[in-house]
């Protein structure tokens, strides 16, 4: 495993060095989250994501996870302002935006 928590490089999706990056985590409150349907935020953060990368802006969204009335979010991303930057693009709440400062899975444990 590479000190930056990511196991194997070669099946990083092509993100390369983007994954000696910092990575945070961003807890959004949305009201009934799990009731919404469809991919349009997705397709919404995917679009803004874009706009930031041409200008030469470096973060990446890898995946959200969703409760009954939360998002949380997980980016990778030079800086914790880009996050929130993302976020007010996209019109979407930040309540709360930190740093992961590690990972742990059932695989540290062996």
């Amino acid at each position: 495993q590479a000190e930056d928590g990511i196991r194997d490089v070669e099946r990083s999706r092509g993100l390369g060095d983007v994954y000696k990056r910092q990575k945070y985590i961003i807890e959004r409150n949305i009201e009934g989250a799990a009731d919404r349907k469809g991919n349009t935020g997705a397709v919404n953060s995917n679009k803004v994501l874009k706009e930031m990368n041409d200008e030469g802006k470096n973060i990446h969204w890898q995946h959200s996870y969703t409760t009954q009335d939360k998002v949380y979010c997980v980016y990778i991303a030079d800086n914790p302002s880009l996050v929130l930057e993302h976020a007010n693009r996209l019109g979407a709440p930040a309540d709360k935006i930190e740093e992961i400062k590690g990972i742990s899975d059932p695989t540290t444990g062996e």
